[in-house]
C-alpha cells in the first residue's frame, strides 16, 4: 500500500534541535573559522536533506492511482497536504542557498566577525524551518491518518459487495475466500472493511464488502463516507447487490430494492454491472435476481462466484505455446 511505509514527519522545534546539536558536536572536532564553517555545513545538510526526505517519501499524487487519490482525499485534503509539501520542498532549497552566501562570508571573515556570520546563518535557518512548522504539522497528520488505509490493489480484479446490512454479504465472503480474509476498520466508516481474496486460473481476486458505505441510502452517508464511495467505484470491476426479499434483515424489500437501484444508477456512471443476488432463497424467491442463493444452506455458492468472474470478465494469460 502506497502510504503504509511513510516516514515520520519530524517537527520543527525536533529538526532544529537534531540540526544545531549535530552542528555543535561537529565545531568541537575542529578550531577557529574551520569549526564554524564544520557547524555551518552540518546544520545546513542536516535540515535539508531532512526536509527533502519528508516530500520525496510521499506518492506523487498526480500519478498515483485514482482510486488511492480519492481514499485519501476522503481523509485528509490531498490539495492542502500538496501544498503543505511544496512549501517543504521550497523550505529545502533554501537552506543549502543560505549555507552557501554565508561560507563566503566565512573566508572573508576573522573568528569573531565569523562566529557572528554562522549565529546569522543559524538565525535564519531556523526562520525558514519555523516558518513551514504548521506545513510539517499538516504532512505528519496526514501520514498518520493515511498510513493504516486498506491494503486493497487497484491491479487486482476487485468485486464489491453491497446490501442492507444482515442480507448475508459478510457470510458469503467469509465462505468464498474461506476464511482468507482481513477485517479492519478505517477512518471512513465506523464499521470493519472486510477484504477477502480468492483465485481463479491464476488470478487472484480481491472481494470487498463496506458496511457503513454501500448499506445504507446516499442521504445518509456523511462527506468522508461519500468520498470512499467515489474511491470504490474507480476500483470495483464488479457489484453483487445482495437482497432478502424474506425481510428477516429487517429492512422491507421496497427499500431493498430503492437502494439497490441508487447503487445501479451511480455504478452505471462507470459501466460497471451490478449483479442482482437473492440470498436466504431457501425462505423466500419472491424477487427477480440475476442469481438466487442460500449462504447458510451452502446453495448455489460458487455459482455466484462464478457469475461475478463472468461479469469481472479478466482472462488469464496463456502462454503463446498454449494459444490455438
Amino acid at each position: 500500500m502506497i502510504f503504509e511505509n511513510l516516514p515520520t514527519t519530524p517537527r520543527s522545534e525536533e529538526l532544529i534541535d537534531k540540526a544545531f546539536s549535530r552542528a555543535a558536536r561537529a565545531g568541537r572536532a575542529k578550531s577557529g573559522l574551520e569549526a564554524q564553517e564544520s557547524m555551518l555545513i552540518t546544520a545546513a545538510n542536516i535540515l535539508s536533506d531532512n526536509l527533502e526526505n519528508v516530500v520525496t517519501a510521499w506518492p506523487d499524487f498526480g500519478t498515483v492511482d485514482p482510486f488511492y487519490y480519492e481514499l485519501a482525499d476522503a481523509i485528509v485534503d490531498v490539495d492542502e497536504v500538496r501544498k503543505s509539501l511544496s512549501e517543504v520542498m521550497w523550505a529545502s532549497r533554501q537552506i543549502p542557498e543560505l549555507r552557501s552566501e554565508y561560507q563566503s562570508k566565512l573566508r572573508n571573515a576573522n573568528l569573531d566577525t565569523g562566529r557572528k556570520h554562522r549565529k546569522q546563518a543559524f538565525a535564519r535557518m531556523a526562520d525558514i524551518i519555523e516558518e513551514i512548522s504548521d506545513d510539517l504539522l499538516r504532512i505528519g497528520e496526514a501520514r498518520d491518518a493515511l498510513k493504516n488505509l486498506p491494503d486493497i490493489r487497484p491491479d487486482e480484479p476487485a468485486i464489491v459487495v453491497a446490501g442492507y446490512p444482515n442480507v448475508g454479504k459478510s457470510s458469503f465472503v467469509n465462505a468464498v475466500t474461506r476464511a482468507s480474509n482481513e477485517i479492519a476498520e478505517y477512518p471512513f466508516t465506523t464499521k470493519g472493511v472486510q477484504i477477502g481474496h480468492f483465485e481463479r486460473d491464476r488470478i487472484r481476486y480481491q472481494i470487498i464488502d463496506t458496511p457503513g458505505l454501500l448499506d445504507r441510502p446516499e442521504e445518509d452517508r456523511n462527506d468522508i463516507e461519500r468520498q470512499a464511495v467515489s474511491a470504490i467505484e474507480h476500483l470495483a470491476d464488479t457489484v453483487l447487490f445482495f437482497l432478502d426479499p424474506s425481510g428477516d434483515c429487517g429492512y422491507p424489500l421496497e427499500a431493498q430494492l430503492e437502494l439497490r437501484d441508487a447503487v445501479e444508477a451511480r455504478f452505471a456512471e462507470r459501466d460497471i454491472p451490478v449483479l442482482t443476488i437473492c440470498n436466504k432463497s431457501d425462505r423466500s424467491r419472491d424477487v427477480d435476481a440475476d442469481a438466487y442463493m442460500s449462504v447458510i444452506q451452502g446453495e448455489n455458492v460458487d455459482g455466484v462466484l462464478d457469475l461475478a468472474v463472468e461479469a469481472v470478465g479478466f482472462e488469464p494469460d496463456i502462454p503463446p505455446s498454449r494459444q490455438e
